[in-house]
């Protein structure tokens, strides 16, 4: 196939429906870098700025990858944000993944203002603070902090949870059955240290999600986390009213 100069379509566009069937079919695989400027230029005869035209939509609409010093190579696809009640161990393990994760922080604090509201609990109340990174296949996929009411898990922070289901730990050690919660998504800029963990450049795209899980009626846990833009997407179903 080859770029049509009579096209109503601009010849960048043209160039990244090119390279999208070069990655679907296959002919470019996951990771792998793409063509150089100059050897699309030659093969498409289309000039550098729209090949780099071309590049830059497909790097913002997450098909690309480009890696400062590196290259551009073809993302891997996005995973969907889920939107239901469970853990990331557990999402990753039903992906066929191998979930991990090493911890950063791990303290206990008084609740602020903002925690006692968000727990409907005293200021002061002692509250569990763990924060990890969590990987994916040995990737980094998210930075999470966890917020767990002390009285429900008084030894909780003595605890290995680097590599395990915090969930998990909590229902098997503490009796802790999560059967309710919400959760609100925004998005929001890496700081330094989450763009450090996350191998991302400082300020790049990050879903910032707060979930608040139940047990029995009771808030027990808060949870904090900042997820990859660049490796999740958020889809739902959509019906008429």
């Amino acid at each position: 196939m080859s770029i049509d100069p009579h096209s109503p379509l601009p010849k960048y566009f043209q160039l990244r429906a090119l390279l999208l069937n070069l990655i679907d079919g296959a002919d470019l695989p996951l990771d792998a870098p793409i063509p150089s400027e100059r050897e699309l230029c030659a093969r498409y005869r289309v000039s550098r700025m729209t090949v780099r035209q071309a590049i830059e939509l497909l790097v913002g609409e997450g098909r690309l990858n480009r890696v400062p010093g590196k290259g551009t190579f073809v993302a891997r696809p996005k995973l969907e944000m889920p939107l239901r009640l469970v853990s990331f161990t557990e999402d990753m393990l039903a992906r066929g993944m191998r979930p991990g994760g090493r911890d950063l922080d791990r303290r206990t604090v008084p609740a602020d203002a903002r925690l006692a509201r968000l727990f409907d609990i005293p200021a002061g109340t002692p509250v569990h603070v763990v924060e990890r990174l969590r990987t994916a296949d040995g990737e980094p996929m998210a930075v999470e902090r966890s917020h767990i009411l002390a009285a429900l898990a008084p030894d909780l922070l003595d605890r290995r949870l680097a590599d395990r289901s915090l969930h998990g730990v909590l229902e098997a050690v503490y009796g802790l059955v999560f059967d309710a919660g919400d959760q609100t998504i925004d998005a929001g800029l890496a700081e330094a240290d989450e763009a450090r963990h996350l191998e991302i450049p400082r300020g790049g795209a990050v879903l910032r999600l707060q979930r608040r899980s139940y047990t029995g009626g009771v808030c027990a846990e808060l949870g904090v986390s900042s997820y990859r833009a660049d490796r999740y997407q958020i889809r739902t179903t959509l019906g008429l009213p």
